[in-house]
């Protein structure tokens, strides 16, 4: 999931992108602002991972602003002038909307840093438990069980780590292209499944239930990868 900020001295203009971010699956828009002060100040103290900003704006320009950000915090620059461009590529911007820019332009851009954001994540987690910090692969991780403010993260080939984190937290960290989450309590990892029967998923011998909340998007992303499964018949992984 990405969080993002805006950053535009025209109200209507982050009123579109909230629209845009509130229909996109990977993306949550977090705050927006008018001015690139109160910005600058949030980011102080917050951690974001897109920034949509504004080229033309008062006091301090988009692309000053922009040079005062972190060097590998993404930014997305919007602006109705098409003779910033160069300038904002320059910067090595993620990508450049020109306002009015439609739906799928966004969407375009948004799955640009979503894709650069999956092929440079690290493949491991640093999990705290028993005064100790475990390295853990994301491949030896089947499926992630949420207990109160702690979790239980079943291994292949090893014992589980009792972690203290959210499975929200935990979430966040995960390669959506890998893990999904199945019920409100328990994460899978979509390479690891077994088979499927009665909407009980078989993940390294563990039976994990498929809420109703999470079913149509669990069937929804196995049917993309397997031939037309059904919640009421098993479908086994050769």
């Amino acid at each position: 999931m990405l969080k993002a900020i805006a950053i535009d001295d025209e109200p209507l203009a982050l009123t579109v992108l909230e629209s845009f971010c509130k229909k996109t699956d990977g993306i949550t828009l977090e705050k927006t602002f008018l001015k690139t002060g109160e910005a600058l100040a949030f980011l102080a103290g917050e951690t974001v991972d897109l920034v949509f900003l504004d080229i033309n704006m008062p006091a301090l320009t988009g692309t000053e602003l922009a040079k005062k950000l972190p060097a590998n915090l993404p930014v997305i620059f919007t602006t109705a002038y098409s003779e910033y461009a160069v300038e904002g590529f320059n910067l090595n911007a993620a990508d450049y909307l020109l306002k009015p820019f439609t739906y799928e332009r966004f969407l375009q851009a948004v799955r640009k840093v979503l894709l650069h954001k999956q092929l440079h994540a690290p493949q491991y987690l640093i999990l705290k438990a028993d005064y100790r910090q475990y390295r853990v692969l994301l491949e030896d991780i089947l499926a992630v069980e949420g207990l109160d403010d702690y979790l239980k993260v079943h291994l292949a080939n090893a014992r589980p780590i009792v972690a203290r984190m959210t499975i929200r937290a935990i979430s966040e960290m995960l390669p959506g292209s890998q893990f999904l989450r199945v019920h409100r309590s328990y994460i899978i990892n979509k390479n690891k499944i077994e088979n499927v029967r009665n909407k009980i998923i078989t993940v390294g011998g563990l039976k994990i239930p498929v809420s109703k909340s999470y079913e149509k998007q669990f069937f929804d992303d196995f049917s993309a990868s397997n031939s037309s499964p059904s919640p009421n018949t098993d479908t086994h992984e050769d």
